[in-house]
């Protein structure tokens, strides 16, 4: 394959709800024509709202497709996992040719490969913030994914956010569990800051604008720093002050141990994920 994002190469998306509107975003604002992205969506809401924000060529299924898929220089997946076999066999005959980028949670390149019928096959774990331009991705090739390609795949993915590669493909359910499902950490912990403060006399709306400002500027703050984060911490947590009878509980609590157990949980989810559905 010798295309680059620069040369408009033709992209088609298997699947359009929120992760193929997010990265169909960040290629429209990077300058990718519209006429060049196509969707496959059976759901018409979804076709009609993609069509209208972003201009693109959305279809209700493969066969009605069937041109652009032949056409494509890469094919995305965005469908749910439990889907992707099912939607890939009628894609599968058209797209011989293409490079597949898969955003399926759990799915191996080995059952992706089987399904259709190639072994040039990339990885990717984004998460929800890629919505706005702020994710995070976790990347793995196949051997036969060329050096080129996989600058391909960054140019496509850098529209979301940021993105790491990875060297070993299980490594990505660890990706899964940290950045992946991440999001979700997040916004639990705003809810229980959220309760707290309205219960010590804060309004729900004070509350929620302190905690969101909070992690929005702490995380600011650990990506400038070349301080690692025990340190930062250590920093604002003062012996006998408010900070440390704040800390000092949670580790009472072992609220660490617990955190870093659940991310351990959804890792195996995600290898569980593989096993269900990827057969």
């Amino acid at each position: 394959m010798s295309t680059s994002l620069s040369t408009h190469p033709r992209i088609a998306f298997i699947g359009g709800g929120n992760m193929s509107s997010a990265i169909l975003g960040g290629l429209v604002r990077q300058g990718m024509p519209a006429q060049q992205l196509t969707v496959v969506e059976p759901f018409e809401p979804a076709r009609a709202q993609l069509a209208q924000q972003w201009g693109v060529h959305a279809h209700a299924s493969a066969d009605e497709a069937a041109q652009a898929l032949a056409q494509a220089d890469v094919v995305v997946w965005a469908v749910k996992p439990q889907m992707f076999a099912q939607a890939a066999a009628p894609v599968a005959p058209h797209t011989r040719q293409a490079l597949h980028l898969s955003v399926a949670a759990g799915i191996a390149c080995a059952s992706i490969a089987r399904w259709l019928g190639s072994e040039r096959i990339v990885r990717a774990m984004p998460n929800t913030p890629a919505l706005i331009g702020q994710g995070m991705s976790g990347l793995f090739a196949n051997p036969q994914v060329s050096a080129e390609e996989r600058q391909l795949v960054e140019r496509i993915m850098g529209g979301t956010g940021q993105f790491v590669w990875v060297e070993e493909e299980a490594q990505l359910d660890a990706v899964t569990a940290l950045s992946g499902s991440g999001p979700a950490y997040v916004f639990l912990l705003l809810e229980a800051m959220t309760e707290a403060g309205t219960a010590m006399g804060l309004s729900a709306e004070q509350s929620y604008q302190l905690a969101v400002a909070t992690f929005r500027g702490a995380s600011a703050l650990a990506a400038q720093s070349s301080e690692d984060a025990a340190t930062l911490r250590q920093r604002v947590t003062s012996k006998g002050g408010t900070t440390h009878a704040a800390i000092t509980h949670m580790q009472a609590m072992q609220v660490p141990e617990h955190f870093i157990e659940a991310l351990h949980k959804a890792r195996l989810r995600a290898q569980e994920l593989a096993a269900e559905f990827g057969a």
